[in-house]
């Protein structure tokens, strides 16, 4: 069983019921771990990563149980999402949110990121896996939904590697 897999099993069990689906997307980024999950981390500044987040606000101290208020950019089917940060590891670089309200339509989505070291081509590099679980809407089908969550995972995944690596290289110079 390969790394990726073994990690999904460890940390990302989802019990989806009969109307939700559940996935995982995997990236892996060539940066170190320290990079990546310093940015992963940040719940109070996913717009450091994040393309489709334009403004967020913490209500209060950043820790679980914490609640913050993030304007989504135009382009998405949203405006405002309410997320709760249920799951803050760091020695085991695990993060994990439950969307608790916004005007969009993914209802009791939660998700784990989780953040592992690995050697690619003999350098340093990040395993990073997201995983999720949601509501499939009225007039939507599993893989439908399915897909428009891992889409979105997928750009901000990309986007965590394009500045988790872009770090990397400013801090070999």
């Amino acid at each position: 069983m390969d790394a990726a897999a073994q990690y999904i099993r460890r940390h990302h069990r989802h019990n989806p019921g009969r109307q939700q689906c559940a996935s995982a997307v995997v990236k892996h980024i060539t940066a170190p771990v320290d990079i990546v999950w310093s940015l992963v981390r940040r719940f109070d500044q996913p717009q450091n990563y994040k393309p489709f987040v334009s403004r967020c606000i913490v209500l209060g101290d950043v820790g679980v149980g914490s609640v913050r208020e993030v304007n989504v950019k135009s382009g998405l089917p949203a405006t405002t999402s309410t997320e709760r940060l249920e799951l803050l590891d760091d020695n085991e670089h695990i993060l994990g949110i439950k969307i608790v309200g916004g005007d969009h339509r993914l209802k009791n989505y939660s998700s784990i990121l989780t953040v592992h070291p690995e050697v690619t081509q003999g350098r340093s590099g990040t395993l990073v896996i997201e995983s999720f679980v949601v509501d499939i809407p009225n007039g939507n089908t599993k893989d439908e939904t399915c897909y428009f969550v891992k889409a979105l995972i997928n750009c901000n995944l990309k986007a965590l590697s394009d500045v988790s690596e872009r770090m990397a290289v400013q801090n070999q110079m």
